[in-house]
């Protein structure tokens, strides 16, 4: 007889999440409340751990966990999880990224009338028995254009909402291709005209290296007076202190927080400034949506514990274990291609092509796609994998051609990634050297050769002698040390490309120095 897996839910939950486990063929404990040492006292005996935000699943909890195979997140944020050391073990970690989406949209929605009419004030005045009619002028939203910062799940139910309330929506998202903006009913701009049209301006964004502070002072300088700011996507998005003083100076007409940098948030610079509104983190807090979030974790993790099925996945590709040893080096090999043209197109993309060729083309195709997706939208976002990338790719409009080629070419395995481009169809090519290595064998129409790992530094030069000596030397004078030298020209004395990889990462100083060097046409700095 085989044995059901057990799951363990540690954190309070809708009771039917656990209805769904048993249902599915699960054995089902729910104990909440444990503290550390008693969850890492019983953990050894359960397959499964179904957690929200109080659990934390430590290097200690995971080490103790000797039979965990997964642990189910129900909601999106899993920083009380060790990431790394549960996929050391061999542990999928999952989320349910959308099903909050309804309801932090709603707040935001919420939000903005809130700051539109002074509610908050006007409520807590009239209870006082002021009765200031005069003093809570307030504003329309009906004609006022709201300005999207993050065109995704969330940010399109905020979008659909704003239209019916008769607004005008501009939305800036690297992602979000001009025809799915005409789909969705909105003008898509670039951040700097965003910020000079929007009344009001609500985020939707992860925070990334890209996002964070994506309203710095400097770019809050950049808004309409009287704009209006919202932001229930993630602390870290707006410079507090710099919306302090611009609430203060009556730059800003208003702003409503549900997140901070630092939360639990007991004490902010925003406390008690005129005109601001905050609330704790309730984004998701609606009783249907924590519902929705326990009933999908609770789907999923019985889906892979049961059947192998794996979705909302952080760490774990979408394979079989039968593909799994061959397709790895390929995913790899993709990976690299699809972050590579991800760092270096800047233009909205409307498609992305991905061509296999000879031995290549005989492989399953979706996990290599996958692979291309999460390695090309990752660059805004650290939280894409290979299970949510197609999912946002679709989300956005990025239309995904898959292309196969059996025949050989230069190569016996290559795979190619081509974007389409304001300028026209761009593409990178790598094959495998002895099967298992990832080499880069193509860049924008140009052969160069190249390891793509750890830091590197891009150049486009014009061929000349001299050039390589000047750049070495800049990075030598700088103390930055220089791996491998990768080079390629299309034509004597025509436009090089130069692929450095270097042993840390380079200081922005020292990039807009070899920005100076004369012959250079373009410095980008590259990680993987």
């Amino acid at each position: 007889m085989t044995t059901k897996p057990k799951v363990l839910i540690s954190d309070k939950m809708d009771p039917n999440a656990a209805a769904i486990f048993r249902i599915r063929g699960c054995e089902v404990d729910e104990i909440t409340g444990l503290k550390p040492e008693e969850l890492k006292e019983i953990i050894g005996k359960y397959d499964g751990l179904a957690i929200r935000s109080s659990t934390k699943v430590t290097k200690d909890i995971l080490d103790a966990a000797t039979n965990l195979k997964v642990v189910g997140r129900a909601g999106i944020g899993v920083d009380n999880v060790d990431i790394p050391n549960a996929s050391a073990k061999g542990v999928v970690v999952m989320n349910t990224p959308f099903g909050n989406s309804i309801t932090t949209a709603e707040h935001a929605i919420a939000l903005m009338f809130a700051l539109a009419r002074q509610l908050p004030e006007a409520d807590v005045s009239t209870q006082q028995g002021k009765w200031e009619k005069n003093r809570f002028m307030g504003v329309e939203v009906t004609g006022k254009t709201l300005g999207l910062i993050g065109a995704g799940n969330i940010g399109s139910i905020v979008a659909s909402r704003a239209l019916g309330l008769k607004m005008k929506v501009v939305a800036f998202d690297p992602f979000l291709t001009p025809e799915r903006a005409v789909e969705m009913g909105v003008e898509k701009a670039d951040l700097d005209t965003l910020l000079e049209k929007a009344d009001f301006i609500t985020l939707h964004t992860p925070l990334t290296d890209q996002t964070r502070n994506i309203l710095s002072r400097e770019n809050l300088a950049k808004t309409k007076k009287g704009v209006r700011i919202i932001n229930c996507a993630r602390g870290g998005l707006v410079d507090e202190l710099a919306l302090k003083e611009l609430l203060d100076s009556g730059h800003v007409a208003g702003a409503a927080l549900d997140v901070f940098v630092t939360e639990p948030a007991r004490e902010s610079p925003l406390f008690g400034t005129p005109n601001f509104i905050c609330t704790p983190h309730l984004g998701a807090s609606t009783n249907e949506a924590q519902v929705n979030v326990a009933l999908q974790v609770a789907e999923q993790m019985a889906d892979y514990l049961v059947n192998g099925g794996v979705t909302n996945a952080l760490n774990m590709p979408s394979l079989s274990a039968e593909e799994a040893p061959k397709l790895k080096p390929y995913m790899a090999l993709a990976e690299q291609l699809g972050s590579l043209v991800g760092q270096l197109t800047h233009d909205s993309v409307p498609r992305i092509s991905i061509h296999t060729e000879g031995a290549a083309a005989e492989l399953n195709m979706k996990p290599i796609a996958a692979a291309v997706l999460a390695g090309f939208m990752r660059v805004q976002s650290d939280t894409v994998n290979m299970v949510n990338a197609p999912y946002l790719a679709k989300e956005r409009g990025l239309e995904v051609r898959e292309i196969k080629t059996e025949r050989e070419g230069d190569y016996h395995t290559l795979i190619r990634v081509s974007v389409k481009t304001e300028i026209g169809e761009r593409s990178v090519a790598g094959t495998l050297f002895n099967n298992v290595e990832p080499r880069l064998v193509e860049l924008f129409g140009i052969k160069v050769e190249a390891e793509l790992a750890g830091h590197m530094m891009y150049i486009v030069n014009e061929d000349a002698p001299g050039f390589i000596g000047r750049i070495g030397t800049l990075l030598g004078e700088n103390e930055i040390n220089i791996g491998t030298f990768n080079l390629g020209r299309r034509e004597a004395g025509g436009e090089a490309v130069l692929l450095l990889s270097l042993d840390g990462a380079i200081p922005e100083s020292v990039l807009k120095q070899a920005c100076e060097v004369p012959g250079v046409r373009m410095v980008k700095a590259l990680s993987f």
